[in-house]
């Protein structure tokens, strides 16, 4: 049905597509959200933002 709709070449393209939509989709999810709280989980970024306690 989807390739009726879309056609076999533009259902390619968005095929090759998905991985590169996912990266921005994440990059926009950690923009939009508690960034600190996400990338505390990044070793390198982990330590370079250490709390004052």
């Amino acid at each position: 049905m989807r390739s009726k709709f879309l056609g076999p070449r533009y259902l390619q393209l968005a095929k090759n597509w998905i991985p590169t939509a996912g990266m921005w989709g994440t990059v926009g999810l950690v923009w939009a959200t508690a960034w600190r709280l996400i990338l505390d989980w990044v070793p390198y970024i982990n330590g370079k933002f250490k709390k004052d306690d």
